[in-house]
């Protein structure tokens, strides 16, 4: 359980605690949660949000968890950062975030379940099965929902992918790439450009270039599902490795995609977090 407590100050004196929670940040999702569980205490004793506040009381907001995910331990993924509302972790190629048909007991979310067995998986930040990198899990309905809703706190993230040398004669060191995304056919995974999908903005610039490869840093302006993939295999410049967009599968065995850096206010302490993760082996050896 996550309690957070608050002293009243004279500024609030007099406030709803409805009125009073929304100041906080708490979302109407949230509150409702807190309701349903007696999640709002004031001054030792469970109110509900139409109770009055006044200089000097205090403030407890309890935020109860449950999970219903298969812990696996064995799975051990690096934790790039991790606090009483927010965890990072350093997630390998081939893993999954979520579980699906399939993968019931190899995901993230069942290492996740080893360490927190009573605190639900909140993914914040997602990447596809193969692509490795930063992944940020909110560890109560409060940080999940700034995290994931308000512009202010919602992450952001650099990621480094491989494309063919000729890809900086072509289009130049650095751009962006502006073309709508839509899913190629209902039911399958594969995206194409098409004049009727969804904007989707991606942005690079050159970080090296060798053995015949460019190393790129990509922000991404949109989430569009497999957004960086699409694009590049658009330009005619898939990246190694993807089987699905028409990557070269002799140089790698999954796409040559890591998710490296990443920037997040916290959703509590205001406090800017700034995280990194090397590149991977398998995406270095290409470009030794």
């Amino acid at each position: 359980m996550r309690r957070i407590d608050y002293i009243i100050d004279e500024e609030h004196s007099g406030k709803r605690l409805s009125e009073l929670l929304k100041a906080y940040g708490f979302s109407h999702g949230t509150v409702s949660g807190l309701k349903r569980t007696d999640g709002i205490i004031l001054n030792g004793r469970v109110v509900t949000v139409s109770e009055t506040v006044h200089t000097g009381d205090i403030l407890s907001v309890c935020m109860n968890d449950v999970s219903s995910i298969p812990p696996n331990a064995s799975l051990n993924v690096r934790i790039v950062y991790d606090d009483d509302d927010v965890t990072v972790f350093d997630k390998p190629a081939g893993m999954p975030v979520h579980q699906s048909k399939g993968h019931i007991r190899d995901t993230l979310a069942n290492y996740f379940a080893s360490i927190y067995p009573d605190i639900t998986f909140r993914a914040v930040s997602r990447l596809d099965k193969n692509t490795s990198g930063l992944v940020a899990i909110a560890k109560n309905r409060f940080a999940s929902s700034r995290l994931t809703t308000e512009e202010k706190y919602r992450p952001e993230k650099l990621y480094y992918a491989a494309v063919g040398k000729g890809f900086t004669k072509k289009y130049g060191e650095s751009g962006r790439i502006i073309a709508p995304i839509a899913r190629e056919k209902e039911g399958l995974p594969r995206r194409i450009v098409d004049e009727h999908g969804s904007y989707a903005e991606t942005e690079y610039r050159t970080v090296m270039s060798a053995n015949d490869l460019t190393l790129l840093e990509i922000k991404l302006h949109t989430g569009r599902t497999h957004q960086i993939r699409v694009h590049f295999s658009y330009l005619g410049f898939p990246l190694p490795g993807d089987e699905l967009y028409g990557g070269d599968m002799t140089l790698i065995s999954r796409q040559a995609l890591h998710c490296g850096k990443m920037m997040f206010i916290h959703p509590f302490t205001q406090e800017r977090i700034d995280l990194s993760s090397e590149l991977p082996e398998d995406i270095s050896a290409l470009l030794r």
